[in-house]
């Protein structure tokens, strides 16, 4: 690996993947069982995880989470296994360039590189520092967690509170350690007003984008687990009720969608008042033009109505697709493309 720093933005859902990692390794060490994480540290031209992408790998095998596009899950897995065993921690280089036949036989051919630091994830030291983590993202409150990854002090971990210049994962030289530093971040916020049906997958695929997703609505029987089960809040309550008490901040995300224009009007107000980023509103333009017209916010830059990304999008699943698209873009402040047209590493 190279001398300095290489510096990536998290992962939008590394806090997410990573709470259920730790919740997991400290069952199976609370059971008797052992385990090891795998975690990409670093990357190099394309590759389909970002540092700070986490790998479980049980001791009976099983695994959970990814460090690639499933290309080379089955050959850190052996070598988890092989770390459970000797308690000793690896750094592994995989080279997937241009001869895919390079990574020892593995067939990829990705043209990039990705460095996968592989630990036991159930010896005292390491337990250590994952109930500091998980008191930390049940906190929600960034935080930074640096590892050794090569040297002396390989496996070593310190977790720490974020510093305002804490934004993103990097790897440094640090005597003869090489440490992997990374930064966690609350998931951003994305409030739905409205729980009709046709919110159900707009949940259900904005969660598993990384959104932590809060729906409001003022009637109880729609908010249920049964139809949200991945939603982070259910809230009933009408706009007249305000949303002082949400903690909307710039990395909020707003969708509108009740159906009704007395409420979508209303749920606009109370948002367009606040430093939410984005605030978009489902149904046709010329409804939106209305709605608008009368808050006097046509000309609000952070107002997509309607929303969604242009996809030829039919029915609630794919209208869902192309507004978790939209949302993703805005979040990460990427312009909508194809990427065969990008000329530079897909993650740049």
């Amino acid at each position: 690996m190279p001398a300095g720093v290489q510096a990536c933005e998290p992962d939008m859902k590394h806090w997410r993947e990573t709470t259920e990692i730790v919740e997991r390794v400290l069952a199976l060490a609370a059971g008797g069982r052992r385990a090891a994480i795998a975690t990409v540290v670093r990357i190099q031209g394309s590759s389909y995880r970002r540092p700070g992408a986490r790998l479980l790998i049980e001791d009976d095998g099983r695994t959970h989470g990814s460090v690639s596009g499933g290309c080379l899950e089955a050959d850190v897995r052996d070598v988890a296994l092989r770390v459970i065993q000797s308690g000793t921690p690896r750094l592994i280089h995989y080279d997937t360039g241009a001869d895919d036949r390079t990574v020892w036989g593995l067939g990829l051919g990705c043209n990039g590189s990705v460095d996968v630091f592989v630990q036991a994830a159930t010896e005292a030291r390491t337990l250590e520092a994952l109930r500091e983590m998980q008191t930390r993202l049940a906190k929600k409150s960034p935080f930074v967690v640096s590892t050794t990854v090569d040297g002396p002090d390989a496996g070593r971990a310190i977790v720490l509170d974020a510093g305002p210049r804490d934004t993103g994962s990097q790897v440094t030289h640090e005597g003869a350690n090489l440490v992997f530093t990374e930064v966690f971040e609350p998931p951003p916020t994305l409030i739905v007003c409205g729980a009709g049906d046709d919110a159900r997958p707009l949940v259900t695929y904005a969660s598993e984008a990384g959104f932590a997703v809060t729906i409001l609505d003022h009637r109880q029987a729609f908010l249920t687990a049964e139809r949200f089960p991945l939603a982070h809040r259910l809230l009933c309550r009408r706009p007249e009720a305000g949303v002082d008490d949400l903690g909307v901040d710039p990395r909020t995300l707003v969708i509108v969608m009740t159906h009704s224009f007395a409420h979508d009007r209303d749920w606009l107000k109370c948002f367009l008042a606040t430093s939410a980023q984005y605030v978009g509103l489902l149904g046709p333009r010329e409804r939106a033009d209305g709605i608008l017209g009368r808050l006097g916010a046509r000309d609000d830059s952070r107002v997509f109505a309607p929303v969604g990304l242009s996809l030829g999008a039919d029915g609630p699943e794919q209208i869902a697709i192309s507004v978790v698209a939209e949302l993703l873009s805005v979040f990460s402040r990427q312009q909508p493309g194809h990427l065969r047209e990008k000329t530079e590493a897909i993650h740049a």
